[in-house]
């Protein structure tokens, strides 16, 4: 289901009306800038049932563009030889226990540009973290996103490389909201807890109002 939303959110020369794109798959929404080409929010319900299933699906790594946005999202080139990985909002293991939505995980409107280290090191260490949320209480809500405050960008298309990733986890049984805020350039060591924030400065940071609602 794809919907088209305005949201105001922060550039380097200030802050902008940009044309996104809600798009609802099965297991996140993606708000997706066409301009930017990166998602600005990412949002979707971990389960413990998702994480714990015993045939569990093989990952795909198979990158393709969403259907239901195929013009904008037609990135793979932009990435190839960039030197930046493509970054999953919604993680690959987060969907081991359904072959759909494995498939549509690796659309590239769940995708953004991050550096080696921070995939593969802090953004990696707070998946795992996420998913042992979910299987000790049961369910969490996720949201995360790019902020995009320079005019870097890869490949031919000008897919934007976010200046921060950020994230925020409610866990439904306990009321806690935790919230983490990552620079494109963070070292792979370092506990998850050095990048723990307050909502307001993601607020802040992002432009975006964090929907309490969609508890």
């Amino acid at each position: 289901m794809l919907k088209r939303t305005m949201f105001l959110i922060a550039v380097a020369a200030g802050s902008c009306f940009a044309q996104n794109v809600t798009i609802r798959h099965d297991n996140y929404t993606t708000v997706f800038s066409e301009s930017l080409k990166v998602p600005i929010v990412v949002k979707w319900w971990l389960t413990r049932t998702m994480v714990s299933c015993t045939n569990r699906t093989k990952r795909t790594n198979r990158f393709i563009p969403d259907p239901d946005l195929a013009q904008f999202t037609n990135l793979g080139r932009d990435y190839a030889g960039s030197g930046y990985d493509r970054g999953h909002n919604m993680p690959a293991e987060d969907n081991a226990c359904s072959p759909r939505g494995m498939n549509e995980c690796f659309y590239y409107s769940n995708m953004c540009p991050q550096t080696p280290s921070l995939n593969r090191g802090a953004w990696k260490k707070l998946e795992t973290h996420t998913r042992k949320l979910a299987k000790e209480y049961d369910s969490v809500m996720v949201w995360c996103g790019s902020v995009c405050k320079s005019d870097k960008t890869i490949g031919p298309d000008k897919v934007a490389v976010p200046s921060y990733c950020w994230k925020i986890v409610y866990v439904k049984q306990t009321g806690k909201t935790l919230a983490y805020s990552f620079r494109d350039d963070s070292p792979e060591d370092g506990p998850i807890e050095s990048y723990e924030v307050s909502i307001d400065s993601v607020e802040h940071l992002s432009g975006i109002q964090f929907n309490r609602s969609d508890r």
